[in-house]
């Protein structure tokens, strides 16, 4: 795959750049009218993602920009509490921090609800006027998501900016994140932006049920076939795992050794399935699934364990109530990603498996 720049003095390892949100969480099941009181959260997936990685000890930045207002105080406070480098978050005196409430269903429910308070917010201004180039560049991994470009004209064109051709630029990671509520009326033209957003990544993550949504193709090698510029592309299926397709030459077609001729460029395909998991709440699982395995590409891991880190990142957000759930520590998701594929294959995880003393069952 395309390697990581080597790290530089203390730059981060990874930089997150997104709107992060005050989230209200349903203190009991039922529809929002219902529903008496919420308990405050926070919830954006590009800071998810930076939160999960600082707490998994890397040096993670989040580049945001919030109101100056008491959300945006906690926010940034909230944030920098994991650990997460915040100095590059702006503060703007004229628009709000972006807040949303939702319901304790399923996202996938018929009865699940979501209702964002982010139109005009802070964040919608994030443009590549407001937001200097060095002040995202200085990791060895740029990580962006589709949601920023749905947000704004002036976003879109941020996120355009980022994912253009570029020398010298860091590892650019795309989670398409399709959020059709957030395209309304343009979620067709939301999925072809995509599309091309993700070409320009070099690390593309993608659900399989979000793929059939924008682009009408959810098997793993249909998506390839629509993404193949990208040195790797992980496809998730839920349950039933991940497959990652990563660009590598292939040196047997490298002809002689005297030959000028280049190596041709071919897939490594791993497909690893994910553990069984008690969910405790289906939210924030991509995020964490995201930072799992970037945080397996920091360190250099292999195709099939920077999957299983990705997996035990996602069930560790599952077996908590919010989005954000604290990491196994390093040694034991190094155990666990290193079981064998039948041991792997029992891995059951419930609520408090990523605590030292918790027995994790593999009948």
């Amino acid at each position: 795959m395309t390697g990581t720049p080597p790290p530089v003095d203390d730059a981060p390892d990874v930089v997150c750049l997104g709107e992060s949100m005050v989230t209200f969480l349903p203190d009991r099941a039922g529809r929002l009218a219902d529903v008496p009181s919420f308990t405050r959260a926070i919830g954006g997936a590009e800071s998810n993602v930076a939160c999960a990685l600082a707490a998994a000890g890397h040096r993670a930045k989040w580049v945001g920009r919030v109101g100056r207002d008491g959300f945006g105080d906690h926010l940034v406070e909230a944030i920098g509490a994991y650990g997460v480098d915040v100095s590059a978050v702006r503060r703007d005196p004229h628009r709000p921090t972006g807040v949303y409430f939702r319901t304790a269903t399923d996202r996938a429910s018929d009865a699940h609800e979501v209702v964002y308070y982010r139109a005009g917010s802070a964040a919608s201004a994030m443009s590549p006027q407001t937001v200097p180039y060095a002040g995202v560049a200085d990791g060895r991994i740029l990580h962006l998501s589709g949601i920023t470009a749905a947000l704004s004209a002036p976003c879109l064109a941020l996120v355009r900016a980022l994912t253009a051709p570029r020398a010298g630029r860091p590892l650019v990671s795309f989670d398409v994140n399709f959020r059709p509520g957030l395209w309304g009326d343009e979620a067709r033209e939301g999925g072809r932006v995509l599309l091309e957003l993700a070409r320009g990544a070099d690390l593309v993550f993608v659900g399989a049920d979000e793929a059939e949504a924008a682009w009408g193709v959810g098997e793993p090698e249909g998506i390839r076939a629509l993404l193949p510029e990208p040195a790797v592309l992980v496809v998730k299926r839920g349950g039933e795992g991940a497959v990652l397709f990563e660009r590598r030459a292939d040196a047997d077609s490298a002809g002689p050794a005297d030959s000028a001729g280049p190596a041709a460029l071919v897939d490594l395909v791993a497909h690893v399935p994910a553990p069984r998991v008690d969910v405790v709440a289906p939210v924030g699982a991509g995020d964490a699934f995201a930072a799992g395995f970037l945080s397996g590409t920091l360190r250099g891991l292999g195709a099939v364990a920077r999957l299983r880190h990705g997996h035990l990142a996602a069930a560790a957000a599952l077996t908590v109530p919010g989005d954000l759930a604290a990491p196994p520590r390093r040694a034991r998701a190094d155990r666990l990603a290193g079981l064998d594929d039948a041991a792997w294959g029992r891995l059951h995880l419930g609520p408090g498996w990523t605590g030292d003393d918790q027995e994790v069952r593999t009948p």
